[in-house]
């Protein structure tokens, strides 16, 4: 399998980032840790092994990345508004650091998000706040509403970056035409802490005549990473 490092000065954040890509072809995904994760988790939890047939006969690309949560969501010494624009400047790194090197390597027309349980939240918004950019998201074991990182503080920005507050509202038809030409896939354990927001986002989805589905994987599954990888070897790309 192909295996390959990539490390550089992201601007946007004034600080090194790392990545990792894997596989040689096929449909592109960008990967988001789980809360506070790095580059490494996947291929760590054995996910990249999971998908590993996938990325070996080029019928999937894979893009892990770093989060900045340590320095976002969860910087419980940083005023709340500064923890929203240290995201923004994360969304910044995406956008502009990431997405040229996939675009770069790969030919493929289209690119898509994953993440499993915060990295769920991650892949989501990216999707739903760029889906031109981004025009598939598989969201694994997701909670969705971050608001509950922020001690109360709310502005636009926030709401911007909260799926279950501004998606209700959408009813711009660049951004609705667009999701229902997209790729949306949401996937549960029976038993997650977080099955609950899978289920209820899947209503938001469908009260926007947004075509998705919702799969709630059986066999005693939790929220973890042996379920997490049955869950990619079945849902990705």
């Amino acid at each position: 399998m192909h295996r390959q490092y990539h490390r550089w000065y992201a601007h946007a954040l004034g600080r090194d980032m790392e990545l990792l890509q894997y596989g040689h072809a096929g449909p592109p995904m960008i990967v988001f840790p789980s809360s506070m994760g790095s580059f490494v988790e996947y291929e760590d939890n054995g996910m990249v092994a999971a998908v590993g047939d996938k990325l070996e006969h080029g019928a999937l690309q894979l893009f892990c990345v770093s989060s900045v949560d340590r320095e976002s969501w969860y910087n419980r010494h940083a005023h709340p508004g500064d923890r929203v624009r240290r995201h923004l400047q994360y969304e910044d790194y995406i956008l502009g650091d990431v997405v040229p090197l996939v675009h770069q390597v790969n030919q493929y027309p289209t690119i898509g998000v994953t993440g499993c349980s915060f990295g769920a939240y991650h892949a989501m918004a990216f999707a739903l706040r760029h889906p031109y950019v981004f025009t598939g998201c598989v969201a694994m074991s997701g909670r969705f509403d971050i608001t509950q990182f922020l001690d109360g503080h709310f502005d636009q920005d926030v709401y911007f970056l909260n799926p279950p507050s501004f998606l209700p509202n959408q009813s711009d038809p660049y951004y609705l035409d667009q999701y229902r030409r997209n790729k949306w896939v949401l996937v549960t354990g029976e038993h997650d802490i977080c099955r609950g927001d899978s289920e209820s986002f899947s209503r938001l989805l469908h009260a926007r005549g947004i075509p998705h589905a919702l799969h709630t994987w059986g066999f005693g599954s939790k929220h973890d990473w042996p379920d997490w990888r049955q869950m990619a070897a079945t849902y990705l790309p």
